[in-house]
């Protein structure tokens, strides 16, 4: 699913252009959404975040962003 890089919200799972390849980021902070024509995002490369390294990305606020599915569901239980 896409969405607006102006609609992402902490904790989102995106698909991004990281590291040198695509990948699925989880974004740890929102750096700045002011009134800029861009926005910027910590990002973790890893589920694992004791092993993982924090990136910055930054989007224009009207590009698409590719959301990465959850891997629980709502009763937090690992998708099978």
């Amino acid at each position: 699913m896409k969405i607006q890089a102006l609609d992402i919200k902490m904790g989102d799972r995106i698909i991004a252009y990281c590291n040198n390849k695509m990948q699925i980021c989880t974004v740890k902070r929102i750096l700045d959404s002011g009134h800029t024509n861009n926005i910027a995002l910590s990002v973790f490369t890893s589920d694992h975040y004791r092993i993982s390294v924090s990136r910055t990305l930054r989007f224009k606020r009207d590009a698409l962003v590719d959301l990465a599915g959850s891997q629980f569901t709502q009763k937090n239980e690992p998708i099978p």
